[in-house]
Protein backbone atom coordinates (compact mmCIF):
# COMPACT_ATOMS: atom_id res chain seq x y z
CA UNK A 1 0.00 0.00 0.00
CA UNK A 2 2.90 2.38 0.71
CA UNK A 3 4.45 1.84 -2.73
CA UNK A 4 1.09 2.10 -4.47
CA UNK A 5 0.22 5.32 -2.60
CA UNK A 6 3.55 6.88 -3.54
CA UNK A 7 3.12 5.98 -7.20
CA UNK A 8 -0.44 7.36 -7.18
CA UNK A 9 0.68 10.67 -5.66
CA UNK A 10 3.51 11.06 -8.16
CA UNK A 11 1.26 10.13 -11.07
CA UNK A 12 -1.38 12.59 -9.85
CA UNK A 13 1.11 15.44 -9.83
CA UNK A 14 1.36 15.86 -6.06
CA UNK A 15 4.76 17.45 -5.33
CA UNK A 16 5.96 15.04 -2.61
CA UNK A 17 9.41 15.68 -1.15
CA UNK A 18 10.78 12.16 -1.66
CA UNK A 19 9.25 8.87 -2.84
CA UNK A 20 8.66 6.20 -0.17
CA UNK A 21 8.92 2.44 -0.60
CA UNK A 22 8.08 -0.30 1.87
CA UNK A 23 8.59 -4.00 2.52
CA UNK A 24 7.20 -6.64 4.89
CA UNK A 25 9.75 -8.83 6.71
CA UNK A 26 9.06 -12.18 8.34
CA UNK A 27 10.68 -14.57 10.80
CA UNK A 28 10.59 -18.33 11.23
CA UNK A 29 12.20 -20.08 14.19
CA UNK A 30 12.42 -23.88 14.15
CA UNK A 31 14.64 -26.21 16.24
CA UNK A 32 16.99 -23.43 17.24
CA UNK A 33 17.31 -22.08 13.73
CA UNK A 34 16.21 -18.56 12.74
CA UNK A 35 15.43 -17.40 9.21
CA UNK A 36 14.58 -13.79 8.32
CA UNK A 37 12.26 -13.58 5.30
CA UNK A 38 11.84 -10.64 2.91
CA UNK A 39 8.62 -9.59 1.20
CA UNK A 40 6.35 -12.07 2.95
CA UNK A 41 2.79 -12.83 1.91
CA UNK A 42 -0.33 -13.90 3.79
CA UNK A 43 0.63 -17.57 4.31
CA UNK A 44 4.09 -16.69 5.64
CA UNK A 45 2.56 -14.06 7.89
CA UNK A 46 0.07 -16.59 9.27
CA UNK A 47 2.57 -19.41 9.87
CA UNK A 48 5.60 -17.26 10.72
CA UNK A 49 6.73 -15.84 14.05
CA UNK A 50 7.00 -12.17 13.07
CA UNK A 51 5.46 -9.59 10.73
CA UNK A 52 7.81 -6.62 10.52
CA UNK A 53 6.92 -3.77 8.12
CA UNK A 54 9.46 -1.08 7.22
CA UNK A 55 8.96 2.00 5.03
CA UNK A 56 11.38 4.75 4.12
CA UNK A 57 13.12 6.92 1.57
CA UNK A 58 16.73 7.10 0.41
CA UNK A 59 17.40 9.21 3.49
CA UNK A 60 16.13 6.79 6.12
CA UNK A 61 13.21 4.96 7.72
CA UNK A 62 9.86 6.73 7.93
CA UNK A 63 7.73 4.11 9.72
CA UNK A 64 7.94 0.72 11.48
CA UNK A 65 5.26 -1.77 12.51
CA UNK A 66 5.70 -5.19 14.11
CA UNK A 67 3.56 -8.15 15.09
CA UNK A 68 5.68 -10.65 17.05
CA UNK A 69 4.70 -14.23 17.96
CA UNK A 70 8.16 -15.34 19.04
CA UNK A 71 9.11 -15.59 22.69
CA UNK A 72 11.72 -12.92 22.16
CA UNK A 73 13.93 -11.11 19.63
CA UNK A 74 17.63 -10.57 20.00
CA UNK A 75 19.42 -7.45 18.78
CA UNK A 76 21.14 -9.60 16.19
CA UNK A 77 17.84 -10.80 14.69
CA UNK A 78 16.46 -7.27 14.64
CA UNK A 79 19.62 -5.91 13.00
CA UNK A 80 19.48 -8.62 10.31
CA UNK A 81 15.81 -7.78 9.65
CA UNK A 82 16.51 -4.08 9.31
CA UNK A 83 19.46 -4.63 6.99
CA UNK A 84 17.47 -6.96 4.72
CA UNK A 85 14.60 -4.47 4.76
CA UNK A 86 16.95 -1.66 3.70
CA UNK A 87 18.22 -3.67 0.75
CA UNK A 88 14.70 -4.67 -0.21
CA UNK A 89 13.37 -1.11 0.04
CA UNK A 90 16.18 0.19 -2.17
CA UNK A 91 15.46 -2.47 -4.80
CA UNK A 92 11.73 -1.75 -4.83
CA UNK A 93 12.26 2.01 -4.87
CA UNK A 94 14.48 1.77 -7.94
CA UNK A 95 11.80 -0.21 -9.78
CA UNK A 96 9.28 2.50 -8.87
CA UNK A 97 11.56 5.27 -10.14
CA UNK A 98 12.08 3.37 -13.39
CA UNK A 99 8.36 3.89 -14.02
CA UNK A 100 7.91 7.43 -12.63
CA UNK A 101 11.22 9.18 -11.84
CA UNK A 102 9.54 12.26 -10.32
CA UNK A 103 6.08 13.72 -9.66
CA UNK A 104 4.29 14.93 -12.77
CA UNK A 105 4.46 18.69 -13.27
CA UNK A 106 0.72 18.98 -13.88
CA UNK A 107 -2.05 17.67 -11.68
CA UNK A 108 -4.19 14.90 -13.10
CA UNK A 109 -7.75 15.86 -13.93
CA UNK A 110 -8.96 13.10 -11.63
CA UNK A 111 -6.84 14.23 -8.67
CA UNK A 112 -8.88 15.98 -5.96
CA UNK A 113 -7.61 19.35 -4.79
CA UNK A 114 -8.62 22.22 -2.54
CA UNK A 115 -8.02 25.90 -3.26
CA UNK A 116 -8.50 28.68 -0.71
CA UNK A 117 -9.22 32.31 -1.58
CA UNK A 118 -10.07 35.35 0.53
CA UNK A 119 -13.11 37.55 -0.05
CA UNK A 120 -14.03 40.78 1.77
CA UNK A 121 -16.39 40.10 4.66
CA UNK A 122 -18.94 42.54 3.24
CA UNK A 123 -19.05 40.43 0.06
CA UNK A 124 -19.83 37.12 1.82
CA UNK A 125 -23.57 37.67 1.45
CA UNK A 126 -23.14 38.29 -2.29
CA UNK A 127 -21.35 34.94 -2.69
CA UNK A 128 -23.96 33.10 -0.63
CA UNK A 129 -26.97 34.87 -2.12
CA UNK A 130 -30.52 35.02 -0.87
CA UNK A 131 -31.26 31.74 0.89
CA UNK A 132 -27.98 30.30 -0.44
CA UNK A 133 -29.17 30.57 -4.05
CA UNK A 134 -25.87 31.86 -5.48
CA UNK A 135 -23.53 29.42 -3.72
CA UNK A 136 -25.80 26.47 -4.58
CA UNK A 137 -25.82 27.57 -8.19
CA UNK A 138 -22.00 27.65 -8.27
CA UNK A 139 -21.79 24.15 -6.80
CA UNK A 140 -24.47 22.69 -9.06
CA UNK A 141 -23.07 24.20 -12.25
CA UNK A 142 -19.37 23.50 -11.62
CA UNK A 143 -19.51 20.34 -9.49
CA UNK A 144 -17.11 21.84 -6.93
CA UNK A 145 -17.77 22.19 -3.21
CA UNK A 146 -17.66 25.69 -1.70
CA UNK A 147 -17.28 26.38 2.02
CA UNK A 148 -17.21 29.98 3.33
CA UNK A 149 -15.85 30.94 6.75
CA UNK A 150 -16.90 33.97 8.79
CA UNK A 151 -13.54 35.71 8.17
CA UNK A 152 -14.04 35.56 4.40
CA UNK A 153 -11.88 32.49 3.74
CA UNK A 154 -13.41 30.36 0.98
CA UNK A 155 -12.40 26.72 0.46
CA UNK A 156 -13.16 25.32 -2.99
CA UNK A 157 -12.70 21.58 -3.52
CA UNK A 158 -13.16 19.29 -6.48
CA UNK A 159 -11.47 17.61 -9.41
CA UNK A 160 -10.42 18.78 -12.84
CA UNK A 161 -11.55 22.19 -14.04
CA UNK A 162 -14.45 22.40 -11.59
CA UNK A 163 -12.28 24.09 -8.95
CA UNK A 164 -10.96 26.73 -11.37
CA UNK A 165 -14.46 27.40 -12.69
CA UNK A 166 -15.89 27.87 -9.20
CA UNK A 167 -13.02 30.15 -8.13
CA UNK A 168 -13.49 32.27 -11.27
CA UNK A 169 -17.23 32.58 -10.57
CA UNK A 170 -16.55 33.76 -7.03
CA UNK A 171 -13.93 36.29 -8.19
CA UNK A 172 -16.41 37.74 -10.69
CA UNK A 173 -19.03 38.14 -7.95
CA UNK A 174 -16.72 40.09 -5.62
CA UNK A 175 -14.99 42.10 -8.34
CA UNK A 176 -15.57 45.86 -8.40
CA UNK A 177 -15.29 47.39 -11.89
CA UNK A 178 -12.45 49.91 -12.06
CA UNK A 179 -12.36 53.07 -14.19
CA UNK A 180 -10.78 52.40 -17.57
CA UNK A 181 -11.77 48.71 -17.70
CA UNK A 182 -13.69 47.48 -20.72
CA UNK A 183 -16.55 44.98 -20.60
CA UNK A 184 -18.85 43.23 -23.02
CA UNK A 185 -22.26 43.12 -21.41
CA UNK A 186 -25.95 42.63 -22.12
CA UNK A 187 -28.52 45.42 -21.95
CA UNK A 188 -30.93 44.43 -19.19
CA UNK A 189 -33.10 47.53 -18.94
CA UNK A 190 -34.00 50.57 -21.07
CA UNK A 191 -34.92 53.87 -19.42
CA UNK A 192 -35.62 57.36 -20.87
CA UNK A 193 -32.32 58.58 -19.45
CA UNK A 194 -30.18 55.63 -20.59
CA UNK A 195 -29.74 51.88 -20.25
CA UNK A 196 -28.48 49.44 -17.63
CA UNK A 197 -25.85 46.98 -18.81
CA UNK A 198 -24.91 43.80 -16.95
CA UNK A 199 -21.13 43.65 -16.51
CA UNK A 200 -20.60 40.87 -13.97
CA UNK A 201 -22.86 38.45 -12.09
CA UNK A 202 -25.07 40.69 -9.96
CA UNK A 203 -23.36 43.90 -11.12
CA UNK A 204 -25.01 46.34 -13.56
CA UNK A 205 -23.79 49.73 -14.75
CA UNK A 206 -25.59 52.81 -16.07
CA UNK A 207 -25.00 53.81 -19.68
CA UNK A 208 -26.33 57.37 -19.75
CA UNK A 209 -28.01 58.58 -22.93
CA UNK A 210 -25.23 61.14 -23.40
CA UNK A 211 -22.62 58.34 -23.45
CA UNK A 212 -24.21 56.18 -26.14
CA UNK A 213 -22.94 58.00 -29.23
CA UNK A 214 -21.02 61.12 -30.19
CA UNK A 215 -24.06 62.59 -31.93
CA UNK A 216 -27.09 63.72 -30.02
CA UNK A 217 -29.33 60.81 -29.04
CA UNK A 218 -33.01 61.66 -28.82
CA UNK A 219 -34.30 58.20 -27.86
CA UNK A 220 -32.34 55.38 -26.28
CA UNK A 221 -34.35 52.80 -28.21
CA UNK A 222 -33.03 54.22 -31.49
CA UNK A 223 -29.63 52.76 -30.56
CA UNK A 224 -30.22 50.02 -27.99
CA UNK A 225 -32.66 47.21 -27.28
CA UNK A 226 -33.03 44.92 -24.26
CA UNK A 227 -30.89 41.80 -24.67
CA UNK A 228 -28.45 43.53 -27.01
CA UNK A 229 -24.77 42.83 -26.33
CA UNK A 230 -22.62 45.96 -26.25
CA UNK A 231 -19.04 46.87 -25.44
CA UNK A 232 -18.64 49.56 -22.79
CA UNK A 233 -15.93 51.33 -20.82
CA UNK A 234 -16.09 52.11 -17.11
CA UNK A 235 -15.95 55.85 -16.47
CA UNK A 236 -16.49 55.96 -12.74
CA UNK A 237 -17.44 53.89 -9.71
CA UNK A 238 -18.79 55.89 -6.78
CA UNK A 239 -18.67 55.15 -3.05
CA UNK A 240 -22.00 53.31 -3.22
CA UNK A 241 -20.74 50.95 -5.92
CA UNK A 242 -22.72 52.55 -8.74
CA UNK A 243 -20.95 52.25 -12.09
CA UNK A 244 -21.07 54.78 -14.91
CA UNK A 245 -20.42 53.47 -18.41
CA UNK A 246 -19.73 54.82 -21.87
CA UNK A 247 -20.02 53.41 -25.38
CA UNK A 248 -18.74 56.44 -27.22
CA UNK A 249 -15.49 56.39 -25.24
CA UNK A 250 -14.54 53.29 -27.24
CA UNK A 251 -15.21 54.88 -30.64
CA UNK A 252 -13.55 57.77 -32.43
CA UNK A 253 -15.45 60.96 -33.04
CA UNK A 254 -16.60 61.17 -36.70
CA UNK A 255 -14.44 63.44 -38.84
CA UNK A 256 -15.70 66.98 -39.00
CA UNK A 257 -18.01 66.64 -36.02
CA UNK A 258 -17.36 69.58 -33.68
CA UNK A 259 -17.06 68.93 -30.01
CA UNK A 260 -19.93 70.10 -27.95
CA UNK A 261 -19.44 73.35 -26.16
CA UNK A 262 -19.91 72.97 -22.44
CA UNK A 263 -23.10 74.51 -21.22
CA UNK A 264 -22.73 77.77 -19.32
CA UNK A 265 -24.09 77.62 -15.82
CA UNK A 266 -27.37 79.38 -15.28
CA UNK A 267 -27.02 82.83 -13.81
CA UNK A 268 -28.24 83.16 -10.31
CA UNK A 269 -31.33 85.31 -10.34
CA UNK A 270 -32.17 87.15 -7.17
CA UNK A 271 -35.76 86.92 -6.20
CA UNK A 272 -37.57 89.90 -4.85
CA UNK A 273 -38.40 89.49 -1.20
CA UNK A 274 -41.96 88.48 -0.54
CA UNK A 275 -44.29 91.20 0.70
CA UNK A 276 -45.76 90.55 4.11
CA UNK A 277 -49.44 89.75 4.12
CA UNK A 278 -51.80 92.47 5.21
CA UNK A 279 -53.56 91.95 8.49
CA UNK A 280 -57.10 90.79 7.94
CA UNK A 281 -60.01 92.52 9.61
CA UNK A 282 -61.40 90.84 12.68
CA UNK A 283 -64.55 88.89 12.02
CA UNK A 284 -67.15 87.86 14.54
CA UNK A 285 -67.48 84.09 14.98
CA UNK A 286 -70.37 82.56 13.13
CA UNK A 287 -73.51 81.37 14.89
CA UNK A 288 -73.81 77.56 15.09
CA UNK A 289 -75.92 76.17 12.29
CA UNK A 290 -79.18 74.33 12.86
CA UNK A 291 -78.93 70.60 12.02
CA UNK A 292 -80.50 69.55 8.79
CA UNK A 293 -83.80 67.69 8.82
CA UNK A 294 -82.36 64.32 7.73
CA UNK A 295 -79.65 64.54 10.40
CA UNK A 296 -82.30 65.41 13.03
CA UNK A 297 -84.39 62.36 12.01
CA UNK A 298 -81.39 60.04 12.28
CA UNK A 299 -80.57 61.40 15.75
CA UNK A 300 -84.15 60.81 16.89
CA UNK A 301 -84.11 57.25 15.53
CA UNK A 302 -80.85 56.63 17.29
Amino acid sequence: STCGSTLALMDGGVPIKRPVSGIAMGLIQEEGKTVVLSDIQGLEDFLGDMDFKVTGTTEGITALQMDNKATGLTFDILARALQQAKEGRAFILQKMLDVIPEPRHTTRSTAPRIVSIQVPTDKIRDVIGSGGKVIRGIQDETGASVDIQEDGTVFVGGTGESVDQAVERIKLIIKVPEPGEEYTGRVVSIQPFGAFVNLLPGKDGLLHISQIAHERVEKVTDYLQEGQVVKVKVLETDDKGRVKLSMKALTERPAGMPEREPREPREYRERAPRQPRENREYREPREPREPRADQADQSEQG
